[in-house]
């Protein structure tokens, strides 16, 4: 029996978690080749959800309806659903399902898998709640999935939480009379700020959402990792690059020159571990300066990119944000009806570091995030490179990007990425 747990949740946590009315759901796909039985399935589920308290977690609200994760003594089982696989793009169509299904999370875990089971192929997916965690602690849990449900004997450790701000922010900057004020501070100040900004009476209307997946094969991901490393650029400033060209291109007037890129807080915040179920991120805004070519623009972004990435401060972030819960939904409604001001989120998770070959079975193909949420534009593009390959998923909704337009940005990535290394190959 384990002891109950319980922390409040953080503002940003809160942002994502909204009335829990609309789904924020993130979606982790993989492909695996070998034969498996459900009861494999369920205790791999349960050795993680041993492992990490808040994947047994449910959410109850306190008298002043603040939420809580809150882990049961008697914990729930992470759902399974299990459904014949008919097709190689079963997964998107299940992912797209996915996004629009709420967590009963006052009963249920905030997370659930679904088995797309074929007779030497599976796709596996695991959907959660985005404010349980971001993409990097659900390739954690994911790597421990398939580790444990090669070896069910396998050591994974147990997760020492973070049940609060206290574990993130070093005392010396949390006590800090100096960095309090900073923080209260900053935190009015943008609340007052919020509230002066005038949003719409109600949000864009969504639409349609839709996912476009693609994958550059070995020998052209290679390419472009070489061409990053030559031109002293790394591979998330030129597919931003990359991807601001595209929009601009594509939508002309209508497009804003900006890309949000989320940068991994454990970058910083030393006290975050791979395997923390955590969710909250930092964001750095990266646009291109139209007078330059497109190898000057590289080396411009990726300047600014360093400069930008050098000032985020993840604990005053935290602590600011700490001091705001009472902004939370003045903050929230600007998000969702108020205009919207950047062509795409744009998340580049890396190389995955998940083996491929397991004795029971082998990873076939980890495809990219995919993530859709109510909080304003939805467009968002998430890529990963698994086995040598780079792996793109491109989520949006007809309401803020017609499907027509996401294919032509597509195409036009696709293109810069074949014209730049063509470029190198003859120079």
């Amino acid at each position: 029996m384990n002891p109950p747990i319980k922390r409040r949740l953080l503002f940003g946590e809160r942002m994502l978690l909204g009335d829990g009315t609309e789904p924020f759901n993130v979606v982790i796909a993989f492909r695996l080749r070998g034969s498996f039985t459900l009861k494999e399935i369920q205790q791999a589920l349960a050795r993680i959800q041993n492992k990490h308290p808040w994947l047994r977690a449910l959410i109850s609200y306190d008298e002043k309806n603040i939420p809580w994760f809150n882990v049961p003594e008697k914990p729930a089982s992470i759902p399974v659903r299990i459904i014949t696989r008919q097709s190689e793009d079963q997964w998107q169509e299940e992912s797209r399902k996915e996004w629009n299904t709420n967590f009963n999370y006052e009963k249920l875990p905030l997370i659930r898998f679904i088995w797309i089971k074929g007779e030497n192929v599976s796709d596996m997916l695991f959907a959660f709640h985005h404010c349980l965690c971001d993409g990097g602690s659900a390739m954690a849990f994911s790597h421990e999935f398939l580790k444990v449900l090669d070896n069910p004997a396998a050591e994974i450790g147990v997760e020492k939480p973070i049940l609060g701000i206290e574990d993130v922010v070093p005392a010396s900057i949390l006590n800090s009379r100096r960095q309090k004020m900073k923080a209260r501070f900053i935190g009015r100040l943008a609340a007052t700020a919020i509230k002066c900004i005038p949003v719409g009476r109600k949000a864009v209307e969504r639409q349609n959402d839709y996912l476009i997946h693609w994958k550059l094969d070995e020998t052209v991901s290679k390419q472009l990792i070489d061409y990053c490393k030559s031109q002293k650029v790394t591979v998330n400033t030129f597919l931003s690059a990359a991807v601001l060209q595209a929009f601009k291109k594509v939508r002309g007037e209508k497009s804003f020159n900006k890309v949000s890129c989320p940068v991994d807080i454990r970058r910083f915040a030393r006290q975050i571990k791979e395997d923390h179920i955590f969710a909250f991120g930092l964001m750095i805004v990266v646009s291109s300066d139209e007078k330059l070519s497109f190898s000057d623009n590289l080396r411009a972004m990726q300047k600014s990119v360093e400069q930008k990435t050098s000032k985020l401060n993840p604990y005053i972030t935290m602590m600011v944000m700490e001091s705001g819960h009472d902004a939370l939904n003045n903050f929230t409604r600007l998000l969702k009806n108020g205009k919207s001001s950047n062509d795409c989120m744009f998340s580049n998770l890396g190389r995955i570091k998940i083996p491929h070959q397991y004795k029971a079975f082998s990873v076939d193909t980890i495809f990219s995030p995919t993530v859709i949420g109510p909080l304003g534009n939805t467009t968002t593009m998430v890529t990963s490179t698994y086995r040598g390959e780079m792996d793109f998923s491109f989520m949006g909704s007809e309401g803020y990007l017609p499907y027509t337009d996401a294919l032509a940005v597509r195409d036009e990535v696709i293109q810069t990425i074949h014209s730049q290394l063509k470029q190198m190959a003859v120079s």
